[in-house]
């Protein structure tokens, strides 16, 4: 049964979660990873964010205003919650259950992350779970590094929903945000692009370079980092980092990512408890989603928050099995069979 209590930030001693930090994956991840090809993914995720800040260092004042850095880091944060707590702890995990319109906002979010449509993004998800890093793994670092951080999104691979998230496709909110998704990715563009312009002709600049600034930053540049941001979890957090539970993946916490993806980076922990709306399970490992979702529970936005007890953390930090383990694919509710 899943354990269900009042939000509350009670967290695990940090003596227990560094206990086991160093435990290694039961499978052969080394042997798919090489120095180089390490190197080579470090690049790939770091040289373009680099090239982005200095690009806006460089030409602050001249061609990026104050009003593109408002934009970007807010559709940014927009998005990108969109992505963490709408397509990843309330829909594919349901880690939560929000109101209605709280609902529908966080899945239209994350649809103008442009990650794809609701339904494929949450049932891609769950076979990664089933088979986290097996062959049937959509995104596993072991086939080869760029293949878990983008190269799998390029290899035709299409989402089993019927088998890996039939119950999301009985409820009419979800399948309606799915269904229109491209009316949300172009309206995540047009929303910083209308506010560019507006804002440069209320100060009495050009509308056409505000309206350009405002797509530049508040659409192209936000997307290439909400995506590359979410891939990184795919392929640094499966390739570098600590472990504090034995699963038998080669997922891993990055304290990095879990500051740059909202709490996502503390891979280890969510593959351990998958269900858990708090991947950050002690105040070392920051967790902005699931401060959001603490604060959601108290304004009475979100219900039935699912958080896992101490002694099921215990028993896994001890290599035990879960003394409550949970079905990856989620059931079709009683309610909603047909």
């Amino acid at each position: 049964m899943t354990y269900r209590r009042k939000f509350t930030p009670r967290l695990a001693p940090i003596h227990i979660l560094n206990h086991t930090s160093s435990l290694s994956s039961s499978i052969s991840h080394a042997h798919a990873t090489t120095p180089l090809t390490k190197l080579i993914l470090l690049a790939l995720v770091w040289l373009p964010i680099f090239g982005i800040v200095s690009a806006i260092f460089l030409l602050w004042n001249s061609y990026v205003t104050w009003v593109d850095l408002a934009l970007l880091l807010t559709f940014f944060t927009l998005c990108g919650y969109g992505i963490t707590l709408g397509y990843h702890r309330m829909l594919t995990h349901k880690s939560f259950q929000a109101h209605p319109w709280l609902k529908t906002f966080l899945l239209i979010c994350g649809s103008m992350a442009m990650q794809g449509p609701a339904l494929h993004w949450a049932a891609t998800h769950v076979q990664h779970h089933a088979n986290s890093d097996e062959e049937e793994d959509p995104h596993s670092p072991l086939k080869s590094l760029w293949h878990a951080h983008a190269g799998w999104i390029l290899d035709n691979f299409k989402p089993d929903i019927q088998r890996y998230a039939p119950a999301l496709l009985k409820d009419p909110i979800i399948v309606a945000i799915n269904n229109t998704w491209w009316l949300w990715v172009f309206t995540g563009l047009l929303i910083p692009t209308a506010i560019g312009g507006l804002t440069a002709g209320y100060f009495g600049q050009s509308v056409l370079l505000g309206s350009f600034g405002g797509l530049v930053w508040g659409g192209f540049v936000r997307l290439f980092l909400n995506q590359h941001i979410t891939w990184s979890v795919n392929s640094i957090c499966h390739t570098f980092g600590k472990r504090s539970f034995e699963t038998t993946d080669a997922s891993r916490n990055n304290w990095l990512f879990g500051l740059l993806a909202m709490g996502e980076g503390w891979h280890n922990n969510h593959h351990a408890f998958p269900r858990s709306a708090r991947h950050g399970m002690h105040w070392t490992q920051p967790d902005s989603s699931a401060w959001l979702i603490w604060i959601f529970e108290k304004l009475g936005l979100v219900k039935d928050v699912v958080l896992i007890s101490q002694h099921r953390i215990k028993a896994r930090m001890a290599s035990q099995p879960d003394p409550e383990p949970e079905s990856i694919i989620l059931p079709v509710p009683a309610e909603q069979r047909d």
